[in-house]
């Protein structure tokens, strides 16, 4: 099946991120995750929008460090 993007359920985002379910549903809400509804009607958090949020956050604690640091 080409062109369909990998996924994950709401729980294991959660866990991949080091989050709780609710904070994913709060990413969604903002935009922040992107997600699909399966044929069956589950959501479904799109893995790219996953690791763009993990990076971001990464880069967040970084910055955060470094203004600590220069202070």
């Amino acid at each position: 099946m080409a062109g369909v993007e990998p996924t994950l359920l709401i729980e294991a985002a959660a866990k991949r991120l080091g989050v709780s379910r609710r904070t994913v549903y709060y990413r969604i809400r903002e935009g922040r995750l992107e997600t699909i509804r399966t044929m069956g009607g589950s959501q479904r958090v799109l893995l790219r929008s996953i690791d763009a949020l993990a990076r971001e956050r990464s880069g967040e604690a970084v910055g955060i460090r470094r203004r600590g640091a220069a202070a």
